[in-house]
């Protein structure tokens, strides 16, 4: 199971990875725990500067704008 974090205020980018990230694994059948950041001192914390950001097991795996469904899709 992979634990994966959106980083975001909540825009519209932010949601909309959300929604990706959710979609490609379940397409895919694998196990995530989704979870969204909007505390910009924690968004900080991770040294994103431009949101949406994608972190997976601790890993900053993407920062600024929506990733590409390709680039999810090797994520996971």
């Amino acid at each position: 199971m992979k634990n994966i974090k959106v980083l975001g205020t909540g825009c519209a980018n932010c949601r909309n990875t959300v929604a990706l990230v959710e979609a490609v694994a379940k397409e895919k059948g694998v196990e995530i725990t989704l979870e969204k950041i909007e505390d910009l001192p924690s968004i900080m914390g991770y040294g994103v500067m431009s949101t949406p950001g994608v972190v997976i097991d601790g890993a900053v795996v993407h920062a600024g704008g929506v990733p590409s469904r390709s680039k999810v899709e090797g994520w996971l």
